[in-house]
């Protein structure tokens, strides 16, 4: 079972030092993926919410470093772990740059790279960056199109679309991976889990109840085979960011103590197949407390320190004691 951690990246664990640490400390601990997200800015007057909750942007998510430049970093201080984005927001960035930057990430990590894009939810971060909020889907879909070109078009890269013209051109800088590094897209929309069945190598997800999460990946599954694909050939990550308790907790998985929440991503593998990413953002108060957590998620999962792993292939676009913690 491959399991996830964010990389420390916000709030009171935004340091690039701290993430270069806790990349090398968690690759020993035997964790098989190192993530990081997408934040540019918390807007005073938002014009859109922040999902869920009161909608009010969490104070561990009001400051935020660079997700590409962390996974640079994490990838000269591991050799291991595959290193991914959960979720980048694709439509921010200019896809003929973004393939040069994610090629040149993967040729760095030797091979270790999953793309993970997402739309993002913030009206006023596509402002700060000059991308219209309407049509962020269509322009997310043309901006996998230009990088599948420039991944996999050969030398003779070309794309002609309704938002960029790439003229014939000579690219011959091709990432490690072949035929180019997995593609994992986010969303819970039906739009959303639509894309992912019918041109992603599987669906980044987010921590629901099994029984809310179930459909959500049925759907998935129904869309890649609905566009001939092979759902089993589908990695579905599951991420958690749980406010980490020390007595039981009935809103698992957003809040629990760390048996409880290892107990629902072990179920989730289980019974979905699932790769468990845990986030620990809202949990851990120091870096000493970041560390001491992700060891707590490790032993509770009963994973040992895992072997090298080789490169996951794409395929087409197309309980012990807890300590005594307050809650």
């Amino acid at each position: 079972m491959p399991l996830g951690l964010a990389l420390p990246q916000y709030g009171r664990f935004a340091d690039p030092a701290l993430t270069v640490r806790v990349a090398a400390a968690a690759e020993a601990l035997g964790y098989d993926r190192l993530w990081t997200a997408d934040r540019l800015l918390v807007a005073n007057a938002p014009r859109t919410p922040y999902p869920g909750g009161s909608g009010a942007v969490p104070e561990s998510h009001r400051t935020f470093l660079d997700p590409l430049t962390l996974l640079t970093a994490a990838a000269g201080a591991t050799s291991r772990a595959r290193l991914g984005t959960s979720t980048l927001n694709a439509p921010w960035y200019p896809p003929a740059l973004l393939a040069r930057t994610l090629t040149t990430i993967d040729l760095l990590s030797n091979g270790r790279l999953d793309v993970g894009f997402g739309l993002g939810w913030s009206e006023d971060e596509y402002g700060a960056v000059g991308v219209p909020w309407r049509g962020r889907a269509a322009r997310l879909e043309e901006t996998l199109d230009v990088l599948e070109a420039f991944w996999t078009g050969g030398a003779d890269v070309r794309h002609t679309g309704a938002l960029w013209t790439v003229p014939p051109s000579t690219v011959l800088a091709r990432p490690a991976q072949r035929p180019r590094p997995p593609v994992l897209l986010g969303g819970v929309s039906p739009a959303a889990l639509e894309r992912v069945g019918r041109r992603a190598d599987g669906w980044l997800g987010v921590g629901l109840p099994l029984p809310a999460l179930r459909p959500l990946w049925e759907r998935v599954c129904d869309s890649a085979r609905a566009a001939g694909r092979d759902p089993g050939a589908l990695r579905l990550v599951l991420r958690v960011n749980p406010v980490v308790t020390a007595e039981p907790a009935p809103e698992v998985p957003q809040r629990g103590t760390v048996a409880q929440i290892a107990h629902y991503l072990a179920s989730a593998v289980r019974e979905l197949g699932a790769e468990p990413l845990i986030d620990l953002h809202h949990a851990a108060r120091s870096p000493e407390e970041f560390l001491s957590l992700a060891r707590e998620f490790r032993d509770a999962l009963a994973l040992p320190p895992s072997p090298t792993l080789a490169p996951t292939p794409a395929t087409g676009l197309n309980p012990p004691p807890q300590p005594d913690r307050s809650s």
